[in-house]
């Protein structure tokens, strides 16, 4: 994780006042501003890494968010149960997140739990700072999904805490359930794969099939500075795109 060494060692003073600096802040052991020299303090960051913040504070950003978001969602249903631990830890082991990068991940997944910032405002502060992404917007979504549907029941509280998500980020209703239907087996998971439902036309299919392979196409993710490890999660999207059109393909005979 490239930012990592940045974030720990000043990027993270760009996050100063928000929500998801606080629980950083707290994350690693301090809080990283005082009241009394907030407004210096947030300038000095500011100029120390002008030039390039933006896209180590969205590297950052979609880390944070991430895991403490998927904080909130856990508890949502009162406890957090082995299964939600269990794929926490997974997402770690799938996006390559070891040693002391590894530990800060659980914290902020554990400050969450109990802060006193809620999940909307920690989902106003990541769609600040994802405007243009839908990848990396999607990708949210998709997480809150797995982590929620890991005793294949989506309790309402967990289930209010990701339409909640899903409005501030800009999803329709209909755009959740097909991204609900691709955490579920069946006819449906192959559409819902490519975003459609199984009325889709053909035409559709095509069309959206090249959009998302533009989308979410490696080396594009690549191109844009994004960290390993958010590279190793397209890559599984991409590959469960391409698995899906084949499907689709032959079934239509497209």
């Amino acid at each position: 994780m490239g930012w990592y060494g940045k974030f720990i060692g000043g990027t993270i003073g760009l996050f100063t006042g928000g929500p998801l600096g606080a629980i950083a802040g707290a994350a690693i052991g301090h809080h990283f501003y005082d009241a009394r020299n907030e407004e210096s303090s947030a300038q000095h960051e500011r100029v120390r890494y002008q030039g390039h913040t933006d896209n180590e504070r969205r590297q950052a950003s979609f880390f944070l968010a991430l895991f403490s978001i998927l904080g909130k969602l856990a508890k949502a249903d009162g406890r957090i149960t082995r299964e939600q631990g269990e794929a926490v830890i997974s997402f770690l082991d799938r996006m390559g997140v070891t040693g002391s990068q590894r530990s800060f991940a659980i914290k902020v997944f554990n400050e969450a739990k109990n802060t006193p910032y809620s999940v909307e405002d920690l989902a106003r502060e990541f769609a600040q700072i994802t405007r243009g992404r839908p990848d990396l917007r999607g990708s949210m979504m998709d997480m809150l999904f797995e982590i929620a549907l890991t005793d294949s029941y989506l309790h309402p509280g967990e289930e209010e805490v990701i339409q909640s998500v899903a409005a501030i980020l800009g999803f329709t209703p209909q755009e959740v359930q097909t991204i609900r239907n691709r955490h579920m087996v069946g006819e449906e998971h192959t559409y819902a794969a490519l975003g459609l439902t199984p009325d889709a036309t053909d035409e559709e299919i095509r069309r959206t099939y090249r959009q998302l392979v533009q989308e979410y196409h490696p080396d594009r993710i690549v191109s844009q500075g994004m960290p390993q490890e958010f590279v190793e999660y397209a890559t599984e999207r991409f590959q469960e795109i391409q698995q899906a059109w084949e499907i689709l393909r032959k079934k239509r005979n497209l």
